[in-house]
């Protein structure tokens, strides 16, 4: 039978394919907001702080984005053969080496959250990743055989790998360990971007990267940043809920765009590092709200491998803001934490002016697989 696939990022209204104009009433950039836009990691990134702008000024902090922006990349895009990441995948030693503090820190976060969900999420997934067809590596849509599945595996898991911070070193305890930061570093490039922005006197603005998003302070109306929620329908695009928040970072993911069918079964691209197999449960997208984007974007993943259940229960024990999204039957049903509840502003999603502007989706070489 044929075979579907839909490689596209499943994410906020704010991504590379659709952006929201008109949520803050302006259907086009006013003198009291800086706005600017371009591509990185697969993706495009968007930008608008709430300050008087000027073509010098937007040029300037486009360039410092961009440059940023091109240095994230090289440190951790699996697409980008010369990475410090893809270098580290390549090496066949089991001793330590040496690596940059940008990649040491983001491996501590992983690790922190693969530690407190034990081990449903791990950045060391990245060989069933590709073995299932999602990664880097070009590969047809296919089930792999439960042999390579299991073999596989063998090169899986996030305790295989010793890292020492203070040395400012990682270990590979299996040599053939290779680390996939797709789940973490669009977040983290958020986190990156936002400190540049601060750095240069910026208090109220928004942040996003492929869906990634972090906001701080109020948009050019002196109101919350009001942000749409996608309905996760594979058919379309239309707004499940708008919330209304501001200094948070916001991540949402899904199984509902970049997936494969085959013989009637549908495979999504969210791997589960334990059974080496496409998750198969009723959630169907998940946005979590965290201090930094890295950590929405991580535990965005993590709550996807758990499914629902398992997921609210861990959200509810480390007060993490989610919304769950259920499928039952042709329905959905929210679960949501006490921490997320408390952020919402109910909106009748019929009311808001909204108008829909396409950008462009291109493949670019430092692409990431999320």
């Amino acid at each position: 039978m044929s075979i579907k696939h839909r490689p596209v990022k499943n994410s906020l209204f704010l991504t590379g394919f659709f952006i929201l104009v008109a949520l803050t009433g302006c259907e086009s950039p006013s003198t009291s907001s800086i706005v600017f836009s371009g591509e990185t990691m697969g993706t495009t990134y968007h930008i608008k702080i709430s300050s008087e702008s000027n073509q010098e000024s937007i040029a300037l902090l486009k360039q410092g984005v961009d440059e940023l922006l091109v240095g994230v990349n090289q440190i951790f895009s699996t697409y980008i053969a010369t990475s410090e990441v893809s270098k580290f995948n390549k090496n066949r030693s089991i001793e330590a080496s040496k690596q940059s503090m940008a990649l040491i820190s983001l491996l501590e976060e992983a690790f922190r959250i693969s530690n407190m969900t034990d081990g449903a999420y791990d950045v060391t997934v990245g060989p069933l990743v590709n073995l299932w067809g999602f990664g880097p590596e070009f590969k047809e849509e296919d089930v792999p055989s439960e042999q390579e599945i299991l073999d596989t595996l063998k090169n899986i898991g996030y305790t295989k790998v010793v890292l020492d911070a203070d040395r400012q070193t990682i270990k590979k305890l299996n040599p053939r360990i290779y680390i996939d930061f797709s789940s973490i570093a669009k977040g983290y490039g958020v986190d990156q971007v936002a400190s540049y922005i601060e750095a240069k006197g910026y208090v109220n603005y928004m942040v996003e990267i492929g869906g990634e998003m972090l906001v701080r302070g109020i948009n050019e109306e002196q109101t919350k940043w009001r942000i749409a929620v996608e309905k996760p329908d594979a058919s379309g695009r239309s707004i499940h809920r708008i919330i209304n928040v501001t200094d948070t970072a916001i991540a949402t993911s899904g199984d509902y765009r970049n997936f494969f069918e085959k013989d009637g079964m549908r495979f999504s691209h969210t791997i589960n590092p334990k059974t080496g197999k496409p998750v198969q449960h009723d959630l169907a997208a998940v946005t979590v709200l965290a201090d930094k984007s890295m950590t929405a974007d991580a535990w965005a993943t993590a709550f996807m491998v758990l499914g629902g259940k398992k997921g609210y229960d861990l959200a509810i024990e480390n007060d993490i803001a989610v919304l769950f999204l259920i499928k039952e039957g042709d329905n959905l049903k929210e679960m949501m934490t006490p921490s997320f509840k408390a952020e919402l502003n109910e909106q009748n999603v019929s009311s808001v002016h909204m108008k829909f502007m396409p950008i462009e989706h291109k493949t670019i070489n430092e692409g990431y697989s999320s």
